[in-house]
């Protein structure tokens, strides 16, 4: 079967690969969609690791149900990529995001792995959760990034009335910034680079004002909205420069979420944090409660995922999509591959 290799920096390389072997465990998953994710698109950039076969974000139909004895063949399912052990306090108290076992063999992110940038793949038993028949395919693969969103928003405690400031208007802020709507914020801003981005976050009602974040002017145009500065900043850029600034955008006393991830060490000046005596919380990932809220608030049209979908592509067009992503020109967010076609 076809699958996307990741060649070298940037590059992308359509090969041939061996279809994963039933083992009577595994459940073997025919690909239906599977969507780019912006730790997709580090991996890409770095071009490493080498042979990776990405795509942890889909939907797929039930070749071999394995162990898994609910689930039958032509099941339409996802699954959370991770690879918790199980048995840590992490795995025990809800929280597989912490484990340490959880991304050795996440699916799409690890070598030994293959995700959704190929026709069929092998998911342990116990990580596939099968989806409502009024789910769409393409909402199948949206709930992955949206159970980011969610986890996020729901670290950052956002109170009715909050303003919010979410810093970079990927398919991870905006859905962040979606769910800080649904939690009451009273304003909502996105700051972007991507102007095309940033008006679109607006276009799509999950946010209320578009901040460039390129303009000289970026701190003193927020505080002319926001005189106080923000209650809560949700950082899912990733990047020094936005760190940065958002250590000057945020209240005394507020609240940083990081959500985006570096490569590269983060600097920024201390004595900021601890002047405002911030709070700074990491957010990585999800509980697999969060997983399923997801799927149940797409069935049950509580949200609308499929406004964020901005184009679906053949396997042969995998590096074009990535290009398209990263140009920083282009308004789209999210684009899924169907590596059937």
């Amino acid at each position: 079967m076809k699958a996307a290799l990741l060649q070298d920096v940037k590059k992308f390389k359509i090969d041939i690969i061996e279809k994963p072997i039933a083992d009577g465990n595994k459940v073997i998953i025919d690909i239906i969609k599977t969507g780019i994710c912006g730790s997709d698109i580090h991996n890409w950039e770095a071009g490493n690791p080498k042979g990776l076969i990405m795509g942890h974000e889909f939907t797929g139909k039930i070749v071999d149900p394995g162990s898994r004895t609910d689930l039958k063949i032509g099941d339409r399912v996802t699954a959370l990529p991770i690879s918790p052990c199980g048995h840590c306090e992490a795995c025990e108290t809800g929280n597989p995001q912490y484990c340490k076992k959880a991304w050795d063999d996440a699916i799409g992110l690890s070598i030994n792995n293959p995700g959704g940038l190929t026709s069929t793949i092998a998911v342990r038993p116990d990580m596939v959760l099968k989806l409502p028949n009024n789910i769409k395919d393409e909402e199948g693969a949206m709930i992955e990034p949206t159970a980011v969103g969610l986890h996020a928003v729901h670290l950052a405690d956002i109170k009715v009335g909050d303003n919010v400031l979410v810093v970079g208007g990927g398919i991870i802020g905006l859905v962040s910034a979606m769910f800080a709507k649904l939690d009451g914020a009273s304003y909502v801003a996105i700051s972007e680079t991507n102007s095309a981005r940033g008006k679109k976050a607006i276009n799509l009602k999950v946010a209320d004002e578009f901040f460039d974040a390129k303009d000289q002017n970026f701190i003193q145009n927020i505080y002319q909205k926001v005189p106080n500065g923000f209650d809560i900043v949700i950082d899912c850029s990733g990047n020094t420069k936005a760190v940065q600034s958002e250590l000057m955008a945020v209240k005394p006393g507020g609240k940083i979420v990081l959500v985006g991830v570096s490569p590269t060490p983060i600097e920024f000046l201390s004595v900021i944090a601890v002047m405002k005596e911030l709070t700074i919380q990491g957010a990585i990932a999800y509980t697999k409660e969060e997983f399923k809220d997801c799927i149940n608030l797409i069935a049950n049209k509580k949200i609308n995922v499929m406004k964020f979908v901005d184009d679906i592509v053949p396997l042969a067009d995998t590096q074009i999509a990535y290009e398209r992503l990263t140009s920083g020109k282009d308004d789209a967010v999210k684009i899924m591959v169907d590596p059937n076609k």
